[in-house]
């Protein structure tokens, strides 16, 4: 019984993580959304919360670089990309790695800019309130995990 309530609280506190990471970089997309050669960047939650409910940890992800660090040609060299798909559909591309490990990834853009910035504001802004939604759902899963457990303790 305790192994349970433990895992589930593991799970929902590594679930908490991950999406206050994944807030903090869509932030930042936002932030940067006029920055000339700012390369929108996101993760892949399903995988990063399958890969830190396995034992990897959330401490895993790279951290997004800061606005205009990096131009696009030095950021994506060529013949080191591969393909993914997100589970919204969306496609993200990311230097090719070994372990396995769940990395930022950086967004190919459906409408490319002149100045070469691929923030989407319209994709930003529906993943940011999406992702906050989630985080307070998160939240209220731990809330009533916890209720439920002080009350068995109590034995109301």
């Amino acid at each position: 019984m305790l192994d349970r309530l433990t895992s589930n609280l593991r799970f929902h506190g590594e679930a908490l993580t991950l999406r206050s990471e994944r807030q903090q970089v869509l932030a930042s997309n936002l932030a940067n959304a006029d920055t000339p050669n700012y390369q929108a960047r996101d993760f892949d939650f399903g995988q990063a919360l399958r890969s830190a409910v396995a034992g990897l940890g959330a401490g895993t992800l790279a951290m997004a670089p800061s606005a205009g660090q990096r131009s696009s040609a030095t950021l994506l060299p060529a013949g080191t990309l591969s393909l993914s798909s997100s589970s919204a559909g969306t496609s993200l591309r990311t230097p090719q790695q070994a372990g396995g490990d769940t990395r930022l990834l950086w967004r190919t853009p459906e409408q490319p800019s002149i100045d070469g910035n691929t923030v989407d504001l319209d994709r930003e802004r529906a993943s940011f309130a999406d992702n906050s939604l989630r985080y307070e759902a998160t939240l209220r899963f731990i809330n009533g995990s916890v209720r439920n457990t002080l009350s068995a303790i109590r034995g109301d």
